[in-house]
């Protein structure tokens, strides 16, 4: 495994370990808000994000060679869905306080990152 893909399946770790953490938060402690913020909720529509969350992080440790165009597509997918269609949608229907926009920007930033260490290394690319 290189080190760039190494780098992006520990930083898509510690993303969706927030991002899991956080979201078991709002369906139990702030469960009622909206209606994004219940277990119910939770298991209708995060639920499938972790798991495929985890395969591909699965993927990248295990150093498939497809696994760093799965990781860059799906770290562009959710980039893109936070900012498109969570922040604008989502975020004003919790009533977001200080945790809600700290964990929004953490995870948004650590995909992001994820993403351009992949991308980089798709395009072969090397830090030094």
């Amino acid at each position: 495994m290189t080190d760039l893909v190494d780098q992006a399946a520990w930083v898509l770790v510690v993303a969706f370990v927030l991002s899991l953490t956080y979201e078991l938060y709002r369906a139990t402690v702030k469960a009622g808000t909206s209606p994004h913020d219940s277990v119910a909720a939770f298991v209708k529509t995060d639920l499938a994000l972790y798991v495929v969350a985890a395969v591909v992080i699965g993927s990248l440790f295990a150093d498939f060679p497809w696994a760093p165009w799965a990781g860059l597509i799906f770290s562009a997918s959710v980039t893109a869905v936070s900012i498109l269609y969570y922040n604008p949608k989502i975020m004003p229907a919790r009533k977001p306080g200080i945790i809600d926009w700290f964990e929004d920007l953490i995870f948004t930033s650590l995909v992001f990152l994820a993403m351009a260490l992949l991308g980089y290394q798709v395009l072969g690319i090397t830090l030094e």
